[in-house]
């Protein structure tokens, strides 16, 4: 670790440093930081643990950056960013490094959300809301709200009531139709209740669609081989004879992982 921190040091050395590395703020390497989380995230859903080690070093990389530039301004050091965690962690597991027990992980679980609520309360948070991150994917942060709004009660009994909402979202679709600022209010409505859903049925709605993304990206690579093999274009086939490779990469697929895939009757593909 000392040895990762001076090799930080040296990067934004004023002299003797990487100009790139030395122009570089906050703001300008946060984009970055998420790019490096993303990366660990697919490379644990492709299985490669030796990837998945050079990925949480760049992710740890990111860490040690903000560390420096914090310790340049006199803010605070990687040290810091330790202490913090290793407090905080102490803090909210006293049934671990304290002798507090808990009679279920229900118990345990609503101990934890208390003091999570006193941290926030310390914070002069006092919304429900208050620290959901703007940054966060929309998906992701439409289900952390609506986590958020559930622990205090304000949430559908059932996901019954759910799938209606669903419905009543597309039919405003329909009716939004022409005005472009409706329609795009309520596609994001449509969405919301989409999130709502999965949310209901314990389904993380980020990876859902992550996993849809990449379901959708080899069918299409399937269909783009096909159509190299078959020496078409496909601005130059119709409609039916495209539908008819992607049942085919369907089918394809099916036979790879020895599992049926979704049985919807149609389906997104655009």
């Amino acid at each position: 670790m000392k040895e990762l921190l001076d090799i930080m040091a040296r990067l934004r050395d004023p002299q003797k440093g990487c100009p790139w590395d030395r122009e570089q703020t906050f703001e300008t390497i946060a984009p970055y930081t998420i790019e490096e989380a993303y990366e660990v995230a697919e490379t644990i859903a492709n299985g490669d643990l030796d990837e998945l080690r050079l990925e949480l070093g760049d992710l740890l990389f990111q860490v040690v950056f903000y560390a420096q530039m914090a310790k340049e301004q006199g803010a605070f050091e990687f040290q810091d960013v330790v202490n913090g965690i290793c407090d905080k962690m102490i803090r909210r597991h006293p049934h671990v490094f304290d002798e507090v027990v808990f009679d279920s992980a229900e118990d345990q679980h609503h101990a934890w959300e208390q003091m999570k609520r006193e941290e926030r309360k310390s914070k002069q948070m006092h919304g429900v809301l208050d620290d959901v991150a703007h940054a966060l994917p929309g998906l992701m942060r439409a289900q952390k709200l609506q986590k958020r709004a559930a622990k205090v009660g304000f949430d559908w009994d059932h996901h019954h009531h759910v799938v209606a909402k669903v419905h009543e979202e597309l039919d405003e679709i329909e009716q939004a139709e022409g005005d472009a600022d409706a329609l795009a209010e309520e596609c994001g409505d449509l969405l919301f209740a989409c999130v709502n859903l999965a949310r209901h049925h314990k389904v993380d709605a980020e990876e859902a669609l992550r996993r849809a993304n990449r379901k959708f990206e080899n069918r299409f690579r399937y269909i783009e081989q096909r159509l190299q093999d078959l020496k078409q274009e496909f601005q130059d086939t119709d409609l039916d004879s495209l539908e008819a490779l992607w049942q085919e990469a369907k089918q394809a697929e099916k036979a790879r992982s020895g599992t049926s895939t979704d049985t919807a009757s149609s389906e997104q593909r655009s």
